[in-house]
């Protein structure tokens, strides 16, 4: 049987001694970690999940020898604009998607942002090529964040790199510039984060708050302490998280408009950022399908590079 067009490309397993006798799910589940939702969906379409090209039941025993098959159907993001514009695609496979993102770009449409973000440039993109795929970003930047973004073409691996980035199997590493000089110069900061009471946009440090812990590096400081450069590791992923937790230390973003400290008098190069100075440098996983570990870096753009230079003149 030709594989329908209207499926992406199966998930194959060929059935050893040691799993003969069990269920197709349990099978499943083992081999390919493969969650019940996906399971429930695929169960329901003609094609979607077969023994020896033969439609069967999720609890159908399978014998050693039997070619288990999982085939998801294609779907597109029907409610996004495709708009043409200059990505920077980082890699890109039957699988995914890796993008440098622009600072002052919105990743996903949100109310009164119907174009103009990195998913109405994707979905162009995959038209451009010919394939039916929906856009399902593993994580976000903020708008005024450089760097990279994973986005899953298909629902599987979307599930997979999902629960890697649940687990900490995901390295993120960010850049960040920041005024002032760390106290201690490298650390932890395990500070809970929550909505603010008073104003729903922005984001305190806060005992009731949600785990969020945040390692830190100053890799050089100005000599007269004004400003650092600071290599980031996120260990959970809360919104606003490297800002807020940086302005708890007493180091906020240069540039940052929502954390940042009105008081601090400017200097001229503060304004070469023209945004929050903050950057997601290297992106690394296993990818799900070859199982092989992978990992991205994304060079700095230029307005952050005229402040990396600034700084480490004077340090």
């Amino acid at each position: 049987m030709m594989i329908d067009e209207h499926y992406y490309k199966p998930l194959e397993i060929v059935v050893t001694e040691e799993d003969h006798g069990k269920e197709t799910r349990k099978v499943l589940q083992k081999h390919l970690g493969v969650s019940r939702k996906l399971l429930s969906q695929v169960k329901l379409t003609e094609h979607g999940l077969t023994v020896n090209e033969r439609r069967v039941y999720t609890t159908a025993p399978v014998a050693t020898g039997d070619v288990i098959r999982l085939r998801m159907l294609r779907e597109e993001s029907e409610d996004i604009l495709p708009q043409p514009m200059e990505l920077e695609i980082m890699f890109e496979d039957d699988d995914l998607l890796i993008v440098n993102k622009p600072a002052g770009m919105i990743v996903h449409p949100t109310h009164g942002h119907y174009t103009g973000t990195l998913a109405n440039g994707v979905v162009r993109h995959w038209q451009e090529r010919g394939e039916r795929v929906r856009f399902r970003p593993i994580h976000r930047l903020d708008e005024e964040t450089s760097g990279l973004v994973a986005i899953a073409k298909t629902s599987y691996v979307h599930q997979q790199l999902s629960e890697q980035l649940q687990a900490g199997e995901v390295t993120k590493l960010y850049r960040a510039y920041v005024y002032e000089r760390p106290e201690p110069e490298a650390g932890t900061i395990d500070a809970n984060i929550d909505r603010d009471e008073i104003n729903r946009h922005l984001r305190v440090v806060t005992p009731a708050g949600y785990p969020s812990v945040t390692h830190y590096e100053t890799l050089y400081s100005r000599k007269d302490g004004a400003a650092s450069i600071v290599k980031l590791k996120l260990e959970t992923g809360r919104t606003h998280q490297i800002r807020v937790h940086m302005r708890h230390i007493g180091c906020p973003l240069i540039g940052d408009k929502l954390y940042g400290k009105e008081e601090i008098a400017r200097a001229d190069w503060e304004h070469a950022a023209g945004r929050h100075a903050l950057h997601a440098e290297t992106l690394g996983f296993r990818h799900p399908i070859t199982g092989k570990s992978v990992q991205w870096h994304a060079p700095l753009p230029p307005e952050l590079l005229e402040l990396e230079n600034v700084i480490r003149e004077e340090s």
